[in-house]
């Protein structure tokens, strides 16, 4: 995957994540919590083209609840038509018997999130990725023939990668999401972004993920390069500075439109399919 899939005219998966397990409607009012809302959502954005929508359940309160992933899911599959359902798997603070929830949903999603090592967030908190809860999430999901997202937080989360890949833990082709922000993100530039992409383990497709502000550039950036592209208000509650986004449509319409511009037409969900060797049961 490459700038060669650009100039070849390589179809484009793009990925909503509707909502996160952090900020709430304190944030932005306009940010989906509950599942109707979240499918609202995400039905918006698959008639937009999004190929895959990830998922986090919340409660009542808006607070993060993993258990709430089974009705968000029945909303979702309700609500679109095609859209392939990537729940969560990681989350600051929560144990590994909570975080397969998100793999022991009734129907299985056909993908989820893996997330690759720890990251720090806020003052005393770090997600804990251990190598443990990564290679039995991995585990699970090979024999569910769930398809991981790799999530990689920092250039070094890249070796991990490696590391599941020579255990026999992933299916090709590997699917690795880049991801661009503050504190031990990847600092989000153009030149890491290269050097990200030229690491790659062959047989990969990547996915672009950049927070705030840095979503907009450094996802167009991600389209020309050949890969694929994540848009939505889990990473980003603005549509400019200082305007709050008025709802993940927004944001993804924004995006299609410049895809278009740059001449890469989107992949349906089966598409999508097709591209992750994912089966179309």
């Amino acid at each position: 995957m490459s700038y060669q899939n650009y100039l070849e005219g390589g179809k484009l998966i793009l990925t909503v994540p509707t909502t996160g397990g952090v900020q709430g409607k304190e944030a932005n009012p306009n940010l989906p919590e509950q599942p109707e809302e979240i499918a609202e959502a995400a039905s918006e954005c698959e008639q937009l083209g999004a190929a895959i929508v990830h998922l986090h359940g919340r409660d009542e309160h808006g607070e993060r609840d993993a258990g709430r992933l089974q009705a968000v899911n029945e909303a979702v599959r309700d609500r679109c038509d095609d859209i392939i359902i990537q729940n969560t798997t990681g989350g600051t603070g929560i144990p590994l018997e909570e975080r397969v929830t998100g793999i022991r949903t009734d129907p299985l999603p056909e993908m989820a999130s893996l997330d690759m090592g720890p990251m720090n967030r806020y003052q005393h908190i770090t997600s804990e990725n251990t190598r443990h809860m990564i290679d039995s999430l991995a585990e699970e999901m090979q024999e569910k023939g769930i398809k991981p997202e790799m999530e990689v937080f920092n250039n070094g989360h890249l070796n991990e990668v490696h590391r599941l890949i020579e255990k026999g833990l992933l299916d090709e082709p590997y699917y690795i999401n880049l991801i661009f922000g503050p504190g031990t993100l990847t600092p989000p530039t153009p030149e890491n972004m290269v050097n990200m992409v030229n690491n790659l383990p062959e047989n990969s497709i990547f996915n672009v993920l950049a927070i705030g502000p840095h979503q907009l550039p450094l996802t167009t950036m991600g389209i020309v390069m050949g890969g694929h592209v994540r848009i939505g208000m889990e990473d980003n509650l603005y549509y400019r500075r200082g305007e709050p986004a008025e709802s993940n449509a927004q944001l993804v319409e924004r995006t299609v439109r410049i895809a278009d511009q740059l001449d890469r037409d989107l992949a349906s969900p089966a598409e999508a399919r097709e591209l992750l060797g994912m089966s179309s049961e």
